[in-house]
C-alpha cells in the first residue's frame, strides 16, 4: 500500500529513541526525508545517519531558539511533536520549579515547534501536524497530575490548530499512547514498587499488555499519509483500549 510519503520532508522532535526513533524509522521505510530532532544524546545523529536523514539539535523548551530552528528547516510536509518528559509524584510533592520542565517540554515545546513550522505550511497550502500526547491527558494520571495537565493541553491545542488551519489544507491530529515499552517506562520500572506500577499499567488496558513503539509509529505515519487526507482535529488512542472499560 503506497502511503504517498516518498520524498516528504518530516521533522520528528524527541526522535532519538523510544517512540520517536520508531516514528523516524517508519517514515524512512516509506521513503520520507527524515529530520531527527534530539536534545543531547549521540543517538540522534547516529539514527539520522543510519536512516539517510539529518539530525537537528534543539531543546524544545527554549522558545526563540526552537521557533527559529524549526522555521530554518524550510517547508515541512509533516511535523511530529513527540518530545516529552515525565516526573511522577503526588501533586502536593511538587513545587512550581519542579513541574516547570514538564510544562516547558510537554506543552510549550509543542507550541514552539508548531509556531516555527506553520507559516511555511500555510504559504505552501498544505501540511500535517501530528502531536504525540498521552492517554493521561484524556483520563488523568495517578501521581502524574502535571504530566496529564500538559498532555491535556496538547489535545486541546491540536483541535484548535485543526480549526484554524483547515482553510490552508493543513491537518492536525493527536496520537495518545498508553503504556509503551520505552526508556521512560523502564525508569518507572526501576522506581518504588516499579514492577507493580508497570503491571498496573498493563492491566489498565483491554489488551492486558504493554504496547510497542512501532505500534504508535504506525498510527502517526498513517495520519501523515495520503490515506488520512480527510482526518483532522481527531484524537486517536494507541493504548490497547485504555479507558474504554478495562
Amino acid at each position: 500500500m503506497d502511503l504517498g510519503l516518498s520524498g516528504r520532508r518530516v521533522f520528528v522532535t524527541g526522535g532519538a529513541r523510544g517512540i520517536g526513533a520508531a516514528i523516524c524509522e517508519c517514515f524512512a521505510a516509506e521513503g520520507a526525508e527524515v529530520m531527527v530532532g534530539y536534545r543531547s544524546s549521540t543517538e540522534g545523529p547516529e539514527l539520522a545517519e543510519r536512516l539517510g536523514g539529518s539530525a537537528v539539535k534543539l531543546d524544545v523548551a527554549e522558545p526563540q531558539a526552537t521557533i527559529e530552528a524549526v522555521a530554518g528547516l524550510g517547508t515541512l510536509d509533516v511535523l511530529v511533536n513527540n518530545a516529552g518528559v515525565d516526573d511522577m509524584a503526588f501533586f502536593t510533592e511538587y513545587t512550581p520549579q519542579r513541574w516547570r520542565a514538564q510544562l516547558d517540554i510537554n506543552l510549550e515545546g509543542v507550541l514552539h515547534c508548531t509556531l516555527g513550522a506553520l507559516p511555511a505550511m500555510q504559504a505552501a497550502r498544505g501540511g500535517r501536524i501530528i502531536n504525540v500526547s498521552s492517554e493521561a491527558g484524556r483520563l488523568g494520571s495517578y501521581r502524574g497530575s502535571v504530566y496529564a495537565a500538559a498532555k491535556g493541553g496538547v489535545i486541546a491545542f491540536t483541535k484548535s490548530i485543526a480549526r484554524e488551519n483547515a482553510r490552508f489544507q493543513i491537518t492536525a491530529n493527536n496520537v495518545l499512547p498508553g503504556p509503551i515499552q520505552t526508556p521512560m517506562l523502564e525508569e518507572n520500572r526501576h522506581g518504588p514498587k516499579g514492577d507493580l506500577v508497570v503491571e498496573a499499567m498493563a492491566n489498565a488496558t483491554l489488551m492486558r499488555r504493554i504496547g510497542a513503539p512501532e505500534e504508535v509509529a504506525a498510527a502517526v505515519v498513517f495520519l501523515a499519509s495520503a490515506r488520512a487526507s480527510y482526518i483532522t482535529g481527531e484524537t486517536l488512542g494507541v493504548s490497547g483500549g485504555m479507558g474504554t472499560g478495562a
